[in-house]
C-alpha cells in the first residue's frame, strides 16, 4: 500500500526535514518523496489530521509478551497489535515466559514467530539459567541466535559476583545486561511504596532504599568491571540523583523509566485499585517530579510501558495478593504526555524513540527520501480513550479504561507493513 501523510511536522534530530511541516509520501516501505505538498497519484491511501506530528518509529524497551508459558493473558500477536496501536515499530520482550526465554532455542521460536511482521520484536535472553539468578545462561548462544541483550527481567541478581560476571561477559561477545534494581531482603513483602499512603491504607511498604542500595551496588561493580549496563526501570529521586553522578563519571550506563510512573504517585492507590499495583510502585509526589526531571535533562534516556498483562484471577483480588503489573502499550504515550506535557514534546519522543536505538545498538532510522519507512505518526491534541472494544491485549488490567488522556497515536509504518487507527 502507498501511503502519503500530509501537513506532518516532522520530529527526528536526524532528519535533513527536521522540524519542517512536510507532505511525506512512502511507496513499497520506502520513503519517495518529502516535499511542502504532493498531490498523490494512483492508489494512495492519504493520512491528514490537525498538527500532525512524525518520529521516527518508537521503540519499548520493555515489555512482556508471556509467550509461550502464559498465552491466556498474552501472545506475541496481541502484543503486536497492541504495540501497533501504541505508536511503537520495535518492541523489547523480557522473560516471562515458560519455558524461560534461556537457551537459544526459546530465543529462535520468538524470532521465527515475529519474522517479516508490522512490529520488529527484539527478545532479551535471560542472565542466568531459567532467571533465577543461579548459573550464567547461555549468553553466547542467544547472542548469535538473536538476543538484544540479556535481562532477568524482575528478578534482581543477589549474587554480586554474578553481576560482575555477566557484565565481563556481555562485553566479551559485544552486548550488554539489564539489571532491575531492588533489594528484596529490604522490600520482600512490600506492596506500595513505603511513605504516608501505605502507611494510612496499612500496606506494607517498598523502601526506596532497596532500589537505590540495590543500584549502588550495580554502579559500583560496573566501575570495577567496565562493559555496559542499563538500569530498565528507576522510580526513585536518589536514583536519578546516582545515574547523574554515575553519568558524569562516565560508568557506561544507561536507564529508563516506566511512563506510568512518570505520570502518576502513590496517591492513586487510595482506592485500593489493584492495576495501579506496579513494580518498581508508584512513588512519592517528590519523586515524581524528580523522574520529570530526569528526563527532560537527559540523565534517564528512554520512557517504556512496562507492559506487563495480568489475567483477573491475578488482579481481582484483596491488595496484598494481587500480582503486580499493568498493560500499557497503548496507553503509554499519553501517560508521558500527560506527564511531561506538549511544551516537552521533543524530549518525550527522543525518549520514546531515538535514543533507544544506540542503546540497543541498531541503526537509527532517518526520515528522508530513498530510506525505509520506519515511523510514527501521532498528534498531541487530540485524545486517546482505550475502551474494551479498541483493548488489543489479552488482559484487561488497565486503571485508564474509558478515561481519555492527552494525545493520540495515527498509525505506524514498518517497511511493507503499516497500520493506522
Amino acid at each position: 500500500m502507498n501511503i502519503l501523510i500530509k501537513q506532518a511536522r516532522i520530529l527526528a534530530s536526524n532528519s535533513p526535514f527536521y522540524n519542517k511541516v512536510m507532505d511525506v509520501l512512502i511507496e513499497g516501505g520506502v520513503i519517495v518523496e518529502i516535499k511542502k505538498s504532493i498531490t498523490p497519484k494512483g492508489n494512495v491511501k492519504t493520512i491528514e489530521g490537525d498538527e500532525l506530528l512524525i518520529s521516527n518509529g518508537w521503540v519499548d524497551m520493555q515489555a512482556v509478551a508471556c509467550d509461550p508459558g502464559f498465552e491466556h493473558k498474552e501472545t506475541l500477536e496481541t502484543l503486536i497489535s497492541g504495540a501497533a496501536a501504541g505508536g511503537f515499530t520495535s518492541v523489547c520482550i523480557h522473560n516471562y515466559n515458560n519455558p524461560a526465554l534461556h537457551n537459544k532455542s526459546q530465543i529462535e521460536y520468538v524470532l521465527n514467530k515475529t519474522e517479516n511482521k508490522l512490529v520488529t520484536i527484539l527478545p532479551f535472553g535471560t542472565i542466568t539459567v531459567e532467571g533465577k539468578g543461579k548459573d550464567l545462561a547461555e549468553m553466547h548462544d542467544m547472542k548469535k541466535s538473536g538476543a538484544i541483550g540479556f535481562s532477568d527481567y524482575k528478578h534482581p541478581i543477589k549474587d554480586a559476583g554474578m553481576v560482575m560476571r555477566a557484565l565481563q561477559y556481555a562485553e566479551n561477545i559485544k552486548s550488554f545486561v539489564v539489571t532491575f534494581c531492588d533489594d528484596e531482603s529490604i522490600s520482600h513483602g512490600g506492596q506500595i511504596n513505603e511513605g504516608e499512603i501505605s502507611t494510612s491504607l496499612g500496606l506494607k511498604g517498598i523502601p526506596v532504599l532497596a532500589e537505590e542500595l540495590n543500584l549502588q551496588r550495580n554502579l559500583a561493580i560496573l566501575e570495577y568491571t567496565g562493559g555496559k549496563l542499563h538500569i530498565p526501570t528507576v522510580s526513585t529521586k536518589g536514583s536519578v540523583e546516582l545515574l547523574k553522578k554515575a553519568k558524569a563519571n562516565g560508568l557506561n550506563v544507561t536507564c529508563g523509566v516506566a511512563a506510568v510512573n512518570l505520570f502518576l504517585d502513590d496517591t492513586s492507590l487510595l482506592d485500593f485499585d489493584t492495576n495501579y499495583k506496579v513494580n518498581p510502585p508508584l512513588r512519592a509526589k517528590k519523586d515524581v517530579q524528580a523522574l520529570r526531571n530526569g528526563i527532560t535533562s537527559g540523565v534517564i534516556d528512554v520512557i517504556v510501558s512496562d507492559h506487563l498483562p495480568q489475567d483477573i484471577e491475578s488482579k481481582d483480588l484483596e491488595f496484598d495478593l494481587a500480582d503486580f503489573g499493568m498493560i500499557n502499550l497503548q496507553t503509554a504515550f499519553s501517560c508521558a504526555l500527560e506527564a511531561l506535557k506538549d511544551k516537552n514534546i521533543e524530549v518525550l519522543v527522543k525518549s520514546l524513540s531515538e535514543n533507544a536505538y544506540p542503546i540497543l545498538g541498531l541503526k537509527t532510522p532517518v526520515i528522508q527520501e530513498g530510506s525505509a519507512a520506519n515511523l510514527t505518526v501521532f498528534s498531541v491534541k487530540a485524545t486517546t480513550t482505550l475502551t474494551e472494544k479498541t483493548n488489543y491485549s489479552k488482559s484487561k488490567n488497565s486503571p485508564f479504561f474509558n478515561k481519555p488522556l492527552a494525545g493520540k497515536v495515527i498509525g505506524v509504518v514498518n517497511g511493507t507493513k503499516s497500520y493506522f487507527n
